[in-house]
């Protein structure tokens, strides 16, 4: 009766609140990785290097990691819904400030107003899913979460392309401006929407029965006592919790990895000749291997109830990849058959690597931890795109940045493989459960 019980609670929460999670992720990724497409015509209009464009690229991050635990922090006292409806609605009119970028100065200012705006958001939401999804279902969770980042890729390769060259000129506004203005509107419309329809926890979930709340309730609090997770109300300590530290310098190769392929793919694939349309269409490929890799890896994690083979495996098929587009960089099939390896094995590892957390963590510190292991990432997303761009300025050219990737995220596997089991332990094996495609709007 319980497994029954719980398979329906686990399905009713899954199938109302993942496809929302999903929709408000992807419409912050996008304004996220828009820039590497306005890239195109804005660093010639603006004067932008490409180290200059790196530095802003980056400096998104640095605005990001300086509000990132105190947003958490908030989260955890007011409540998701209230918190996140926030965040989408500023990084919604911070990102359409974009079109005032006239000159280096102006983009790293709204580009680090922007990362402020959004900090928060992801961590804040790996965090709310710890509120509703046992251990065995967290990996597949966090990767249909975690799905927004290629799906985001996608989306933003074709209709970014299509946006700069149908709007360029109308109304007398160049086309990357017009791409920040209309990317941007989702997110305030979202951001109203949220304070509407997400439920803190289950106890405030309507939505569920009365068993289903309480199995849900009962079974998140014996698993906090089972795997003995470090909870403590003093926020700080989790600062210097050696989980948190570990998993954090993991993170910081893992997030630094996942930026280059949206930030650099559309230069890439342009320096090869295509058209903007056709740019468009090649970049989207390699996140499209990458989603599947990652709903795939993420259930197999799950049913084995294994963390870290899964992401060391995750991390070395990414170091390939990028190892494998260095002789391919003049040949465009490959080169992008490369690019689709490493951007299976990263989304593949993230996917794994944010169930980890949660399994260490909880309460207050894993408020806290979570935070802090977001801000460690950004560190390597703010740090990747500046050396790259120094990289390419000096070499001209992208062979020593695939070189520098590779070796970005093999560093990530060395640490998870001296950290072992004790920042990510075996989780019981999950059953299946079926999940609702479409909302339980009752």
């Amino acid at each position: 009766m319980n497994d029954a019980i719980g398979k329906a609670a686990v399905s009713k929460a899954s199938g109302r609140l993942i496809w929302f999670l999903i929709l408000l992720f992807v419409t912050a990724a996008i304004d996220r990785v828009n820039v590497g497409f306005a890239a195109l015509t804005m660093n010639k209009d603006v004067a932008l290097s490409a180290a200059a464009f790196g530095f802003g690229a980056g400096i998104f991050s640095i605005g990001y990691l300086l509000f990132e635990v105190p947003s958490n922090l908030i989260l955890e006292r007011v409540g998701a819904r209230r918190w996140i409806s926030r965040i989408m609605i500023t990084w919604g009119l911070a990102s359409a400030a974009m079109v005032l970028v006239h000159g280096p100065t102006t983009f790293y200012a709204l580009r680090f107003l922007l990362g402020a705006a959004e900090a928060g958001f992801f961590p804040g939401v790996i965090l709310y899913l710890s509120y509703w999804f046992p251990a065995e279902y967290r990996a597949r969770f966090s990767a249909l979460f975690l799905l927004a980042i290629p799906v985001s890729q996608i989306i933003s390769a074709g209709l970014s392309g299509a946006v700069m060259q149908a709007l360029n000129g109308a109304l007398g506004i160049t086309g990357w401006r017009w791409l920040f203005l209309v990317e941007a509107a989702p997110a305030i419309v979202l951001g109203i929407i949220t304070w509407y329809y997400l439920s803190d926890r289950p106890r405030d979930a309507k939505w569920l029965s009365p068993e289903e709340r309480s199995w849900l309730e009962d079974t998140l609090a014996e698993e906090e006592r089972v795997l003995e997770k470090f909870n403590s109300r003093q926020w700080l300590r989790a600062f210097t919790h050696p989980a948190t530290l570990t998993l954090g310098i993991a993170y910081f190769g893992i997030d630094l990895a996942l930026t280059g392929v949206p930030l650099w793919l559309p230069q890439i694939v342009r320096t090869l000749g295509y058209s903007y349309f056709v740019t468009g269409a090649l970049a989207a490929l390699p996140p499209l291997v990458g989603a599947v890799a990652m709903v795939l890896w993420s259930r197999s994690s799950d049913r084995s109830g294994e963390r870290l083979w899964h992401l060391i495996g995750a991390i070395v098929v990414t170091a390939i990849g990028w190892g494998l587009a260095v002789p391919f960089i003049h040949s465009p099939l490959l080169l992008i058959a490369s690019l689709a390896i490493a951007s299976a094995g990263i989304f593949a590892a993230t996917s794994v690597f944010w169930s980890l957390p949660a399994s260490v963590l909880a309460g207050t510190s894993a408020a806290t931890g979570i935070a802090v292991i977001g801000v460690i990432g950004n560190l390597g997303a703010a740090f990747g795109p500046i050396v790259m761009g120094a990289i390419r300025d000096v070499t001209h050219g992208f062979a020593a940045t695939f070189v520098f990737m590779a070796a970005c995220a093999l560093s990530s596997g060395v640490v998870m493989l001296f950290a072992g089991t004790k920042v990510a332990p075996r989780v019981p094996k999950a059953g299946d459960v079926h999940v609702d495609v479409l909302p339980a709007l009752v």
